[in-house]
């Protein structure tokens, strides 16, 4: 099992929710920016179980609750495409409250 860790207190808007995704999860060179690219990053780095650990949670969801409920909906779809092709779901996230 591999685990990310995304510090929530550095996610201050899109440029570095992209800039800090691409960093820690080692997202390709060509990676979008966008949260389509997002997914399609994401979904190539769960054949295995995945943890994506957001450290301060709370902070990020109190502070920017548009990039935290990105990560909660997009990685639930990363999960779902998996179901709809006959996989296991992989992506688990996991935060503070």
């Amino acid at each position: 099992m591999q685990t990310f860790r995304i510090k929530g207190k550095r996610l201050k808007n899109w440029k570095t929710f992209h800039s800090e995704f691409k960093k820690e999860m080692n997202f390709p060179d060509y990676y979008g920016e966008n949260m389509d690219a997002w997914i399609d990053c994401v979904d190539e780095l769960t054949d295995e179980p995945t943890i994506l650990q957001i450290d301060n949670g709370k902070y990020l969801k109190e502070n920017e609750p548009e990039l935290f409920n990105a990560i909660l909906e997009c990685g639930a779809f990363v999960n779902y495409r998996k179901i709809k092709v006959g996989e296991k779901p992989n992506l688990i996230i996991a935060t503070d409250n």
